[in-house]
């Protein structure tokens, strides 16, 4: 999207330049694209259904007994963060003092956001793992920041994998911070116990903060989502995000949180109260009852999205796609050059007119565009007969 000018005789843009590079997300383009066309829309990541209906019903009750229809308090409300302190020591070990170590913002896109800004000086270089969420890049450049890329690469058994001798060569005397996802949007992948050591290792080592995004954490269907607040040395120096959205699939609701030592949740609270103040107040306690549901319903809702991932992951194969089956997320990457396609930006444009369906292109997630140019990005949590749909339609390609 182009910066809309400055009016007549101005001399300068209304944008600033460090948000002007990047325009509208694809996202919107993309769902856009969607609905203009009527196509099944695998781009964006949120469910076509809702979430435990009595969890829709907690929140229908909050509102009608008049609970956080007026301004929850700025961290949350107790409720959830002794939920969410409660939901870091059933499933990880980890403790967290609710008033001074959890912080609940609007989703964890605000979460990243203010942790961004309240770490960082202009200046400080902050490693990310290419390819990155959106968000990402314009919360660095909103913070003064430099993004460094360390490149996650397709190994031969087609899992999306870190070097680490890149990641270490890649601080500097001016890197403050490394930013992690993991399970890892858009690549599927999830960081080993191995590498996760290796980063510990690293940031202890060069006094390095570092901000994890673990929304996906539930979504692990091979090996196992790590803490790396948990690992020797990390409690300290650790802000690890979270979110509702995904794991219960009431994305809208906007609800995330922050768990970290309390002078680091204290320097994110100070940007936090100077975005969005207070959000989400009926929903949060929903929430709190969620983050207590039983292991069942972790479960069976891991084995539902691998389930349909395994359906995604077939009819892409068969359509002609090179597809990296994703150990974790709602996502799957393929690669269109077996289709004989050299650019995913184009391929993913014209899709819905050759297929009715709409999918996402790799590219933009990444600095070094060429290093994505044939990647495209699927998205799997969606009804059973709708990706039956998609994948009967995807079949097209490979007529």
């Amino acid at each position: 999207m182009a910066v809309m000018s400055a009016p007549a005789g101005g001399s300068r843009p209304f944008l600033n330049r460090r948000l002007a590079a990047f325009g509208t997300t694809i996202f919107a383009e993309m769902s856009a694209l969607a609905a203009r066309t009527g196509s099944i829309n695998l781009g964006q990541g949120f469910p076509d259904t809702d979430g435990p209906a009595e969890i829709a019903e907690a929140a229908s009750r909050a509102v009608l007994s008049g609970r956080g229809n007026q301004y929850p308090p700025g961290p949350g409300i107790p409720e959830l963060r002794t939920a969410i302190a409660a939901h870091q020591q059933r499933f990880y070990g980890l403790t967290y003092d609710p008033d001074s170590e959890v912080l609940v913002t609007a989703g964890a896109t605000e979460a990243i956001a203010a942790s961004l800004l309240a770490l960082l000086e202009p200046g400080d270089e902050v490693i990310a793992l290419e390819p990155f969420y959106d968000s990402y890049a314009a919360c660095i450049a909103m913070a003064g920041a430099t993004r460094i890329p360390v490149t996650l690469r397709p190994s031969a058994d087609g899992i999306f994998s870190l070097d680490l001798d890149e990641l270490r060569n890649a601080v500097t005397p001016r890197t403050r911070l490394l930013l992690l996802n993991t399970p890892h949007n858009p690549t599927g992948a999830v960081l080993t116990g191995a590498e996760l050591a290796a980063i510990a290792e690293l940031a202890v080592d060069r006094d390095l903060l570092v901000v994890t995004d673990e929304v996906y954490e539930h979504l692990v269907f091979e090996g196992s989502h790590i803490p790396l607040a948990g690992l020797p040395g990390m409690r300290e120096r650790t802000v690890a995000i979270s979110s509702a959205g995904k794991t219960f699939s009431f994305t809208g609701w906007k609800v995330g949180w922050v768990t970290a030592a309390p002078a680091l949740v204290s320097a994110v609270r100070s940007a936090k109260q100077f975005l969005t103040y207070v959000s989400s107040g009926p929903f949060q306690y929903a929430i709190a009852e969620a983050l207590a549901l039983p292991d069942d319903y972790y479960a069976s809702f891991r084995a539902d999205l691998a389930r349909k991932r395994d359906i995604l992951t077939a009819g892409l194969t068969a359509a002609g796609f090179e597809v990296y089956r994703p150990q974790g997320t709602y996502f799957i990457t393929t690669d269109i050059a077996p289709l004989g396609e050299k650019d995913g930006l184009s391929f993913c444009r014209a899709l819905p007119e050759r297929c009715g369906v709409v999918a996402i292109p790799n590219a933009v997630f990444y600095d070094d565009q060429e290093a994505g140019r044939t990647q495209v990005r699927w998205a799997f949590c969606k009804r059973t007969a709708v990706l039956q749909e998609a994948v009967e339609r995807l079949g097209r390609l490979a007529r």
